[in-house]
């Protein structure tokens, strides 16, 4: 095994498949240096700064036969291509009774802590779970990022990657053998037996960071990850839930109808899981605010590991509902 960056182990896992199947392209307006040059121009195409087009001629092609993947970069961009997004893409497959398949992957980069200000840092994933239709992966290591980017391109529907910038650099061990994460399993990054932390993105390593120091406290915090949005696994959510008795939920999105909310959700709604609830479902997410461009603003927003201790041990504290 090899040690990889979040962005290469992305970049292996496209080129991996485009190997496979010549029915796969990469649509770009800054296509990536390494697969141009193992691939073409034909392949990987340079577009115009028009996401909008070049959603709509991946919408075209994947109805033709081919299996494209978008890169809209920032997902700030993707704001652009909405209507091509939100009317077609999430739609088309119905809407055509079933006759045909749309595979499409849309790549987008996440989240903030990058100094990008307001516009180019958002977390908005929650306004495209809220469309039936789409697919949805969160990666938050490399080989998870590997793994189920090639389930996504493998994938005969719409599936958009949401990818955390603040991650890009971040090494880990990645197989170097062929394998795919399917979706809908989400994966235990550490075992505890008093709190459930459910983290998404780069509040992961923030959650097993805060973990660490928790147990020189004695208290025992389980990291979930879901990995996928769409589908979410609330099955292994409900499980660690009923084991622990408590649930955090960590993301740095803005809680208002976001992702925190809907596994909040997902637990209080089960019968099973709201019996062993010991405290109330507490979540700790971004302010609903815009993200401020000064470094210090923006610390101040965006959820960490220190929030997230504070917010368990609160947890601990509370009483078990009435």
């Amino acid at each position: 095994m090899r040690e990889l960056t979040y962005s290469a182990a992305g970049f292996e896992a496209i080129a991996e498949e485009m190997r496979l199947d010549d029915k796969i392209f990469h649509l770009s307006t800054d296509p990536p240096g390494s697969l141009l040059k193992e691939f073409g121009e034909e392949r990987i195409r340079a577009t115009p700064i028009a996401e909008s087009a070049l959603t709509g001629m991946a919408i075209g092609a994947a109805g033709c036969g081919y299996r494209p993947i978008v890169d809209w970069r920032l997902v700030t961009f993707s704001f652009v291509a909405m209507d091509q997004v939100v009317n077609q893409a999430a739609k088309i497959h119905y809407m055509f009774g079933g006759q045909a398949k749309f595979p499409i992957v849309f790549r987008t980069t996440v989240g903030g802590g990058t100094r990008r200000a307001a516009q180019h840092s958002q977390s908005p994933y929650s306004m495209f779970m809220n469309l039936a239709g789409l697919k949805m992966i969160i990666p938050s290591t490399a080989r998870d990022l590997k793994g189920l980017l090639k389930s996504a391109i493998r994938d005969n529907n719409p599936v958009v990657s949401f990818e955390c910038g603040r991650i890009a650099g971040m090494k880990e061990d990645v197989p170097e053998d062929d394998y795919a994460i399917p979706f809908g399993k989400a994966d235990i990054k550490r075992e505890g037996k008093d709190v459930t932390i459910v983290a998404l993105a780069w509040m992961v390593p923030e959650a097993l960071a805060a973990a660490e120091e928790l147990e020189r406290d004695g208290i025992s915090a389980e990291v979930l990850d879901p990995r996928t949005l769409v589908p979410m696994d609330a099955d292994a959510i409900r499980r660690s839930v009923r084991k622990t008795g408590r649930l955090l939920i960590v993301d740095e999105a803005c809680p208002t109808a976001g992702a925190a909310a809907e596994i909040a959700t997902l637990v209080t709604e089960d019968a099973g899981s709201f019996a062993a609830l010991q405290a109330p479902v507490k979540r700790v997410c971004a302010l609903n605010v815009p993200i401020p461009y000064a470094p210090t603003l923006e610390d101040h927003v965006f959820p960490d590991r220190h929030r997230i201790v504070t917010g368990v041990r609160k947890l601990m504290e509370g009483a078990r509902h009435g």
